[in-house]
């Protein structure tokens, strides 16, 4: 049930955020990666509705430009599997979590490329024509990190 309200709370701050068309694969790639935080964050295993709003903050800062997010994500599933293992358990969570992992690492999406380091020194803003294949994660993360800011 864990990874199902992760994914919840990812779906309904999106929907809230309108940033972008539900049915499309950027949005897919903002739930998941924002479902994985949420999962991944939660270390106690207490995930609960009262919690959200106090969690926010944590969730920001791991989707924060820069924050090591990819390697966050494998230490904490890593750690997660270990956990099971040790239980002689399977853990259906941990599936789901695992399979949205897999999605988002290995699916590109076209996105605007506005790496500013591509770009010459007195160029202010990149062109959004300019695209480049990008994992899904690298797309969703910073859609999750701004739908957070709008809600």
């Amino acid at each position: 049930m864990a990874w199902l309200y992760a994914e919840y709370i990812a779906d309904e701050l999106l929907r809230t955020g309108h940033l972008i068309p539900v049915n499309s694969l950027e949005f897919r790639a903002g739930r998941d990666t924002l479902a994985l935080t949420v999962y991944l964050s939660d270390a106690a295993g207490e995930l609960s509705g009262i919690r959200v709003v106090s969690q926010l903050d944590e969730w920001m800062s791991l989707t924060a430009y820069g924050h090591p997010w990819r390697d966050f994500v494998r230490t904490r599933l890593l750690e997660l599997t270990e956990n099971a293992m040790e239980r002689g358990s399977s853990d259906p969570d941990l599936e789901l979590a695992r399979a949205a992992w897999r999605w988002l690492d290995g699916t590109e999406l076209l996105a605007a490329n506005l790496d500013a380091s591509r770009f010459g020194p007195g160029v202010a803003v990149p062109d959004e024509d300019c695209r480049a294949w990008v994992p899904a994660w690298q797309l969703g993360l910073p859609l999750s990190h701004l739908t957070m800011h709008l809600f």
